[in-house]
């Protein structure tokens, strides 16, 4: 096994950041640090500690592939030692390979349920809720997402004064209808805007009516053509 890393080592990159960062909307580093702070709900936390098993096991095939690389390099002598040391390698370098694809798996066990349900959340026909649309209503006017220095609480604030629930600011993320501005730190109040599919979805809502004008009865004997008339 290799060594543990010490805590100021780089993070390893696994082949599944990508999809973690686009159904989320966040990068992998924040989503680590929400979850030691302990704001994911249950999916994304499974998500993110399978996640972290991933990456440890991803610094095992680097460390073993990097002592091939040394040990194959022509610095140390070419003899039946070097050999035992090689072939011993490989075969560690082979039982990490396979425990970063078993971490792999488990990570995509955990994922798949979280990206169906963002894309359910978004396949409704572009459809949304009264609270979603009030909450993207008050985000349009301008919001920010605040960390509390000591509870470590997050809330999201309009400038009109209205709150958005955290749970919902993130459902709204994920559907990709807001983003958040990561140049700003949370506890500095990072800025939280419309995205373009977020402002379309509001439009569509706004476009749309709620209640159909009721149609006149037609009084009895009169002809359609009579009533088509006196309109």
């Amino acid at each position: 096994m290799p060594p543990q890393p010490a805590p100021s080592t780089r993070r390893a990159v696994t082949q599944l950041d990508h999809r973690l960062e686009a159904v989320t909307g966040h990068d992998i580093d924040t989503l680590w640090a929400y979850r030691d702070r302990g704001v994911l709900d249950e999916p994304h936390a499974q998500l993110v500690d399978r996640h972290r098993t991933l990456a440890n096991a991803q610094i095992g095939v680097t460390f073993y592939l990097k002592l091939l690389n040394r040990l194959t390099s022509g610095e140390f002598p070419v003899d039946g030692a070097l050999f035992v040391r090689i072939d011993r390698t490989v075969d560690q370098l082979e039982e990490a390979a396979d425990a970063r694809d078993a971490a792999a798996q488990k990570v995509l066990a955990a994922l798949e349920p979280v990206e169906a349900a963002a894309a359910a959340s978004t396949s409704d026909g572009g459809r949304l809720s009264t609270d979603d649309r009030a909450a993207l209503l008050a985000i349009a006017g301008g919001a920010k997402l605040h960390e509390h220095l000591l509870t470590g609480r997050l809330s999201v604030t309009a400038s009109s004064s209205a709150r958005v629930p955290y749970p919902q600011m993130q459902q709204l993320e994920r559907a990709g209808l807001i983003v958040r501005d990561t140049s700003h730190p949370v506890h500095a109040d990072q800025p939280v805007s419309l995205t373009d599919a977020g402002r379309a979805a509001l439009r569509d809502a706004r476009r749309t009516p709620t209640t159909h004008a009721p149609k006149s009865p037609a009084r009895p004997g009169a002809s359609p053509s009579t009533l088509a008339k006196r309109r």
